[in-house]
Parts: structure tokens; C-alpha cells; sequence
């Protein structure tokens, strides 16, 4: 016996359960077959793939390197099962499609748009959406464990292509009543805002390192009371008075206080890019392709929509 699916999951579901026992386990299958498969694979790779003790298992970095390998080509299966199960019907779009959308961004908003369309136009599509780390979402897209996502990405990314779709700026988005300088719609320099409580998405946040950068940049030190990664949760804090934020506009955009401030930041402005993600490696599915035209539509939209300050049609090479 050699390389071949059965092996490859023997091998991805031994270093997930951490254990041969619990693996034999999952997979319905006598311990010794499952060793034998993993000892197949080393002889073949001419590597040890995993490390053994009385604790469990762990992958080697040969081993560590095979299971990313391993995941992408599972996944590539499953999809190619899927698909030729449902062949007979060749203009029948169904199944699931997994999107991920960054949290923060102004693509977050269209989460229940997206759902409803696709309810509406393909009821068939079992839809995820997936609101995280831009990190997290690529690490996903890259592994073929989601179809697509939208994030914010400073450069190139292993495993996946970016293909810019919008710049947005950044707002002071605030409580009314909030002491700022004058003009309702007139910018606010960044360094008139060092005495005001600020609650920013933490550090591990793309946006919050854009915001930290521009801070150091003009020698200003902010006072940041909280760090929140909950969108629902900070729109209710600056509702409530806790403090303002810095964030796309669209954070803004679903407030319950209509009063709510949304003012443009100036000297300097901070922008960031939002990029379509999707693996360099894996094809798209009918259903995905389809999910993603609906997708492209909505953010078109944004822009007609001008209700949103502060976005528009990324340069073809940015990269946020």
C-alpha cells in the first residue's frame, strides 16, 4: 500500500484526534491497519510524519507540512464527489458554499443580503458565512475549508490569489454629544483625537494596525479603554457613550441612534483595501461561482448606493 485517499485520511485524522486509538476509532478501523497505514506514508515519503508518546501523537514538520497537503487534496475529493453525485442534473445548482467576510469591513454588512439572495435565487445552496480575522480566513480559503472570503490583506498570501475590490477609509464613528471640532461633515485630524476614549478592535486586527501605524507616525499616543472584536458589541458600547472608534463607516451603518457621529479622519487619512480571496489551487464550484456573482452584485452596489462615506474602486495593484 502507497499514497492513496484512504491512507491520506488515516493520517489527517490521526494528527486532528492526537491519538492512534481515537483515530481507529473514527475511522471504524482495527489500530494496527491505521499504524500501518501511517508507517506506509513514511516509508514512502522516507520521512517520520509523526512523533509518538504516552501523551498521543503530533506531526513532525514533514508531517506538519504533509497534513496541508493532505487537507487541500481531501477537500478537493469530497468537492469532486459532490459534484459528480448531483451530474445527472447538469443545470441543477445546489450544495454548500462557505463565504468569510472580515470582520469590521464594510463587506460585512452584506452577510443577510447575501442570504437572502441566495435563498431567494438558489434554494438549493446550503450557504456559511464566516465573520473573522482576515489571518483566519485565508488560512481557511487556503486549506480548501472555504470557498471564498473577503479581507483585508497587506501583500501576497501562500496558497491564494487577491484580487482588489474597494478602498475604505476610516471614520471616527461616535456617541452624540462626543466634544469635537466644529462641522458636521468636515474631517477630524487624527491628532484631535488623543484625549478621547477610543474602543478598537485588538492588536492581531489588520485595521487596528492601521490605526496604531498613524497614530505613531504623527508621535501621538491614543488612550484606547477597551479592545473589542464583536461588532454588535461595540456599536452598543459607543451607543451607550463608552467611547467612539475608528472604523470603515459601515460599522456605523445599522445603529439603533440615529444621531450616531460618522466624521471623515484627515492628516493623515487611513485606508485600508479589501480583497476577494480564493485559492490559487483549488477549482470553484458551480454553487461558488454562482454565490460569488451574487457577491460581486452587492458590493457594486455599495457604490451606488452612496449612502456609505468613504468608499471606492480599489487601483488594480493595490494591496491595502
Amino acid at each position: 500500500m502507497t499514497v492513496n485517499f484512504k491512507t491520506l485520511r488515516s493520517f489527517v485524522t490521526a494528527v486532528d484526534a492526537k491519538s492512534l486509538s481515537a483515530a481507529a476509532q473514527q475511522l471504524r478501523v482495527a489500530q494496527p491497519a491505521l499504524s500501518q497505514h501511517i508507517a506506509s506514508l513514511e516509508e514512502h515519503f522516507k520521512h517520520k510524519l509523526l512523533n509518538r508518546s504516552n501523551a498521543g501523537v503530533t506531526p513532525t514538520r514533514t508531517g506538519s507540512e504533509l497534513y496541508r497537503h493532505a487537507q487541500i487534496i481531501l477537500s478537493h475529493l469530497e468537492q469532486m464527489e459532490r459534484e459528480l453525485a448531483s451530474r445527472s442534473e447538469a443545470s441543477f445548482i445546489s450544495g454548500p458554499v462557505s463565504v468569510g467576510l472580515a470582520t469590521y469591513s464594510t463587506a460585512a454588512i452584506l452577510s443577510m443580503p447575501l442570504l437572502q439572495a441566495v435563498r431567494r435565487e438558489y434554494p438549493d445552496i446550503s450557504l456559511f458565512i464566516n465573520d473573522n480575522f482576515g489571518l483566519v480566513l485565508s488560512e481557511m480559503v487556503m486549506t480548501g475549508r472555504m470557498d471564498m472570503a473577503i479581507i483585508y490583506a497587506a501583500g501576497p498570501m501562500k496558497g491564494v490569489t487577491l484580487q482588489p475590490l474597494f478602498t475604505e477609509s476610516l471614520c471616527l464613528i461616535a456617541p452624540p454629544g462626543l466634544p469635537l471640532p466644529p462641522g458636521s461633515d468636515a474631517a477630524v485630524a487624527l491628532r484631535a483625537l488623543a484625549d478621547i476614549d477610543l474602543l478598537l478592535p485588538s492588536r492581531t486586527h489588520f485595521l487596528r494596525r492601521v490605526i496604531d501605524e498613524a497614530f505613531a507616525r504623527i508621535g501621538v499616543t491614543p488612550r484606547i479603554t477597551a479592545e473589542i472584536e464583536s461588532a454588535a458589541t461595540l456599536r452598543q458600547a459607543i451607543e451607550a457613550g463608552v467611547g467612539a472608534t475608528i472604523l470603515p463607516s459601515a460599522s456605523a451603518r445599522d445603529s439603533s441612534l440615529a444621531q450616531l457621529v460618522v466624521r471623515p479622519i484627515a492628516e493623515p487619512a487611513l485606508q485600508a483595501t479589501v480583497s476577494l480571496c480564493v485559492a490559487d489551487h483549488v477549482p470553484m464550484s458551480d454553487q461558488a461561482r454562482a454565490v460569488l456573482q451574487i457577491l460581486r452584485k452587492q458590493i457594486d452596489a455599495l457604490f451606488a448606493d452612496g449612502r456609505l462615506v468613504g468608499i471606492r474602486a480599489a487601483e488594480p495593484n493595490a494591496n491595502g
